[in-house]
């Protein structure tokens, strides 16, 4: 919801930009386990996007236009399935994969109305950017932000394209229970808001309806507490209420799941210690697309690189510490690593027959994650980027498997106009 309004308006081409998004992609997963196979496969991604000024007057029209394109470097049978790129019938990897997406806006104020392929970002519907290119839905989406510290965001979706595919096939999954299955529900309608109380505190609140799947709700509470000029402590509060709605595609589902994570702040250093907890006797679900991509949909502290400690009655604790070494002469340079484990997962509770039914009782696991990035701040690769990030996953129980995954990504924005 953070644009000018429509007085500001300087016209259609005059406010219009292009930019162009290189993103090489290396990814590379190991499963420790008997039957599961490893994965590794090499991309190039390219993301051109042209965003127009709105046409001066009362109300403005402007129109958004996208057009993606992935490439396969380097693949092969049986090492495909990193989700990076589609797969013909024989499981192979394409060599190539693009689309073009659009849509035209109106603004009124400060409200925008967009219709066409669109990217919404929010804790109920996230279209995701791990891979080569983004993710997208297709329909509406409301922004407002009429009133001072209030922006409200609405949408209707009907369709989606994954990060891995060249046209929309229609459908919103529920992830976890997907992935046991072929369940597919029907539109998703969300409205939602998030209020500044003041610089320092600021709320949230979502409602969502997955059409035959789910009803979700969700809401935040973020505060930061200056305590000097070099330290602070930042308090940010999750929690979502699922249940099921209309055909229950996915079964009964009643679902209340919260985390809570508390950062301290000094100098370059943050460390966050975070608590999650989920009360239900099935996971916390959330959306995955038609190419098997798992979506952003979960805004929990404990979601992390490999897993999400959101099985059913699971409770999990993490804690992380990021480092910018901007303090110490190197800017652009940033770490972190972080360290979680869940326990206490119930999967006895499950009905029989459920796609979720994959998790045992009294199951344990841990998760290490480790990040490095480092963005050029000058000169003729200004914003080039460098990432790597590595994380470790160890299990004792049956919905998942031990797993070793490092991505490396390299990205490069030019803006053209």
């Amino acid at each position: 919801a953070a644009h000018a309004g429509q007085a500001d308006s300087k016209g259609f081409v005059e406010d219009s930009s292009l930019t162009l998004l290189s993103r090489n992609l290396y990814y590379n997963m190991d499963r420790h386990a008997t039957g599961s196979a490893d994965n590794r496969e090499w991309g190039q991604g390219f993301q051109l996007d042209y965003v127009s000024g709105f046409t001066q007057g009362t109300v403005g029209f402007g129109v958004d236009m996208s057009a993606y394109a992935g490439i396969k470097l380097d693949s092969g049978r049986g090492r495909s399935g990193t989700q990076m790129l589609p797969l013909d019938s024989d499981g192979r990897a394409e060599d190539d994969f693009s689309s073009l997406g659009g849509a035209l806006k109106l603004q009124l104020s400060s409200t925008t109305l967009k219709y066409g392929d669109l990217r919404p970002y929010n804790p109920v519907i996230a279209m995701a950017d791990a891979r080569l290119v983004p993710a997208t839905a297709k329909g509406f989406q409301l922004d407002s932000a009429e009133i001072e510290g209030l922006k409200i965001d609405a949408g209707h979706f009907t369709s989606a394209k994954d990060n891995n595919m060249s046209g929309h096939d229609g459908g919103f999954r529920p992830g976890y229970a997907y992935v046991n299955g072929t369940i597919e529900g029907g539109d998703v309608d969300y409205v939602g808001g998030a209020y500044s109380i003041s610089d320092n505190f600021s709320v949230t609140a979502y409602a969502s309806r997955y059409e035959d799947l789910r009803n979700q709700y969700y809401g935040n509470a973020n505060y930061v507490l200056a305590l000097d000029e070099e330290q602070s402590l930042t308090f940010d509060f999750n929690v979502y209420r699922t249940l099921d709605e209309g055909k229950s595609l996915a079964g009964s589902i009643n679902n209340t799941s919260w985390s809570f994570a508390t950062g301290y702040t000094i100098g370059a250093h943050t460390v966050t210690l975070a608590f999650q907890k989920i009360d239900g006797d099935t996971p916390f679900d959330y959306l995955v697309l038609g190419g098997g991509v798992f979506q952003d949909s979960i805004y929990l502290a404990n979601s992390m690189q490999l897993v999400d400690f959101n099985g059913p009655r699971e409770e999990s604790w993490r804690l992380g510490y990021n480092l910018n070494m901007a303090t110490y002469g190197v800017p652009g340079l940033t770490f972190y690593a972080g360290y979680t484990r869940g326990d206490n997962v119930d999967g006895t509770k499950i009905e029989a027959g459920s796609p979720y039914a994959a998790y045992a009782d009294s199951e344990k696991h841990w998760e290490r994650d480790i990040s490095v990035k480092y963005v050029v701040q000058d000169g003729p690769a200004k914003d080039l980027s460098f990432r790597v990030r590595q994380a470790t996953h160890r299990i004792s129980g049956s919905s998942d498997v031990d797993s070793d995954q490092v991505r490396l990504i390299i990205e490069y924005p030019l803006s053209i106009l």
